[in-house]
């Protein structure tokens, strides 16, 4: 019982860099001896130090003969820090108690042989579960090569977005767009389709929540016709900026947005739009591990009919607009019911005068 209890604190305390620390995971540590709290940490901003060596310098002399609990796998490589496999077995440690593995080619498993060969008592699958879910952006791209993707909707009850004249603020309400900056928080970045950033000049950052480290704002835009003047452009070298465009992009367009200060992918065409699966895979191999799509229409079609929405999060609201209001997701081109994506629903609830429903694939 008292292993569950200490990694369900590792496992919050991981929580905490979720969104801050990419390309690495959100790891939490907590170092225990004779049944007290002698250490704890987590992954920091930009992916270092990592979680046991906050926590073993916390500690210091007390984590000789400790029982460590981390929620991933303490990782077995050199990269900018010494592996935290080994500076646990050099801490003198007694036993580690791991969530899950690590799928990392550079550890995966590794680590768990490093600290058994030196006589360490290793327990692996403790709150397991869990563990996987928080960690499942990093897995995603170590599995797959591209970030675990959300796609988030708000709705009018009939399913718009806004009126037929565009007018959309506000179908939901305060604390549903409250929420929705907490989701933001969580993620490593926020993602909107061109026409979106055209036609709104979004600032997608996390407001009100007193955090210190936005998530970068995505933009997909195979030609980079976008607002040189707008909100993004604008905040660029404040916050940043990643603009996934075609080939086909005008070159002086491409050197202006990396003047402002934006980074640029260059990605392929499918068709008449970007190939949505080649935009996910530059944004893995960028580092993103965790993306919060926003929109607009055409983009969430595109990502759905690729089979590459992980979750889908919506908001709906207690409000009617009828047929001539713009649909939250643009044309599939289904013929079919039996072709239409299906997904699992999650978790349902009121937010307000709103309800938030989470569907994930099935």
């Amino acid at each position: 019982m008292s292993d569950t209890r200490f990694m369900a604190l590792a496992l919050s305390l991981g929580r905490r860099g979720q969104g801050r620390v990419w390309p690495n995971p959100a790891v939490g540590c907590v170092i225990v001896q004779d049944g007290r709290i002698v250490g704890r940490g987590w992954t920091q901003d930009g992916g270092r130090p990592h979680a046991e060596t906050e926590a073993l310098r916390q500690a210091g002399s007390a984590a000789r003969g400790a029982t460590i609990y981390v929620s991933l796998e303490p990782c077995a490589h050199h990269g900018q820090t010494p592996p935290c496999a080994e500076a646990l077995v050099a801490a003198g440690v007694g036993r580690v108690v791991i969530a899950v593995a690590d799928n990392d080619a550079r550890t995966d498993g590794k680590g768990i042989e490093i600290l058994r060969a030196a006589g360490i008592d290793v327990l692996v699958g403790v709150c397991e579960d869990e563990a996987r879910r928080d960690h499942e952006g990093f897995f995603t791209k170590t599995e797959v090569g591209r970030p675990l993707l959300t796609l988030k909707l708000a709705n009018s009850f009939d399913g718009r977005i806004a009126t037929g004249t565009g007018e959309s603020q506000w179908i939901t309400g305060p604390d549903a767009r409250r929420l929705v900056h907490g989701m933001r928080a969580r993620h490593d970045a926020v993602m909107v389709g061109g026409g979106t950033a055209r036609k709104d000049d979004p600032g997608l950052t996390v407001r009100d929540l007193g955090i210190d480290r936005q998530p970068a704002r995505v933009v997909v835009s195979r030609r980079l016709d976008l607002p040189l003047m707008g909100q993004l452009a604008r905040t660029a070298k404040d916050v940043p900026v990643i603009i996934c465009h075609g080939p086909d992009a005008d070159h002086a367009l491409q050197q202006t947005w990396r003047d402002l200060g934006a980074t640029l992918l260059s990605c392929a065409v499918r068709g008449m739009q970007l190939d949505p699966g080649d935009v996910l895979r530059q944004l893995g191999v960028h580092g993103l591990t965790r993306v919060f799509c926003e929109g607009g229409g055409a983009l969430a079609a595109s990502l759905i009919e690729a089979d590459l929405v992980d979750r889908l999060i919506g908001f709906t609201a207690g409000v009617v607009i009828g047929a001539e209001g713009l649909p939250g997701i643009g044309a599939m081109g289904l013929s079919r019911l039996s072709e239409a994506p299906r997904y699992r629903l999650v978790s349902t609830q009121a937010v307000g005068k709103d309800v938030l429903h989470v569907w994930e694939r099935g």
